[in-house]
């Protein structure tokens, strides 16, 4: 995944941002756990909230242990359940395939780091894939799919993005009630959507610099990775449209002791990264609620 969903942490009370830290270590447990330290290192938030979303509504024991990340102070985390394996198992899988996509998009020098990457995930990737074949094969299908709109440049990115989307939407196929699983997928599907679409008007000037395939400036003719005023308003209505659909998707189901951060996430949040990657003010790599933590440590 990307680095797009992320929670707003003005909106969350301090309760809910200690959930949502619990989610996020319980998760980095289920892939220590499963996969071994490596796998820990894939950790991201949009993998968090896969694992939330794919819970029953409720939070698992809390316990207490150090890690890698805190080798001094004890950290809570939630005890990982089958969704939190679900999640470990599909985020292993995806990060896998993401790095190889990575390896295939650049040149040997560039792609050292993605060929590094796949290499030390290759045997947690293995088991995972053993475990989930079917989302495995998705992964594989639609990634093609996307190599091949990429190889014939294609210009329409609701065909790209959608690629993207249906990989992200199977995730939900392990839920075992069939109302709660298609409610999911609609949710999935549209986020997919959106990430994707984010990742691609985030790399616009880059894209524009290397001459890697995006499909968001073949769509609007962008020249260097600008937009124009009315490409700009076009872009966004596409990209808000998918989030009133995750929106409409999320009102069919109650989500329980989640309810506050999914809420913030998809009524603020997702509206607020689009606007700052629209802007261009957006930073993939600060985290508010790892900065939160860190100056937490500092003054303790």
């Amino acid at each position: 995944m990307f680095g797009y969903v992320r929670p707003p942490m003005d909106l969350l009370s301090e309760a809910e941002k200690n959930r949502f830290q619990r989610a996020y270590c319980g998760l980095c447990h289920a892939l220590g756990e499963r996969y071994g330290l490596a796998a820990r290192f894939i950790l991201n938030y949009d993998f968090t909230y896969l694992a939330i979303l794919l819970s029953d509504g409720a939070e698992g024991e809390t316990y207490s242990a150090r890690c890698p990340v805190s080798p001094v102070k004890k950290r809570d985390y939630a005890r990982p359940d089958a969704a939190a394996a679900l999640a470990a198992d599909e985020s292993v899988i995806l990060a896998y395939w993401q790095a190889r996509d990575g390896v295939a998009d650049h040149d040997w020098l560039h792609g050292l780091k993605y060929r590094g990457v796949s290499k030390v995930l290759e045997p947690a990737y293995r088991k995972a894939a053993a475990l989930r074949p079917d989302f495995d094969e998705v992964v594989r299908r639609q990634l093609a799919e996307l190599s091949r709109l990429e190889d014939e440049q294609c210009d329409s990115m609701d065909r790209a993005a959608d690629a993207f989307a249906v990989l992200l939407e199977r995730s939900a196929d392990g839920v075992e009630d069939p109302v709660r699983r298609r409610i999911l997928g609609q949710m999935l599907y549209h986020l997919g959507r959106w990430v994707y679409l984010m990742d691609a008007a985030d790399d616009l000037k880059k894209d524009a610099e290397s001459g890697n395939y995006n499909p968001v400036a073949l769509r609007f003719r962008l020249e260097d990775g600008r937009w124009t005023p009315e490409s700009r308003s076009e872009f966004a209505q596409s990209v808000d449209h998918s989030i009133r659909m995750i929106a409409t998707a999320y009102e069919l189901w109650n989500f329980g002791c989640w309810k506050p951060i999914l809420e913030a996430t998809i009524y603020s949040g997702l509206f607020q990264v689009g606007k700052a990657v629209l802007d261009g003010t957006f930073r993939r790599k600060v985290r508010g609620l790892e900065r939160t933590n860190k100056k937490a440590e500092e003054t303790t």
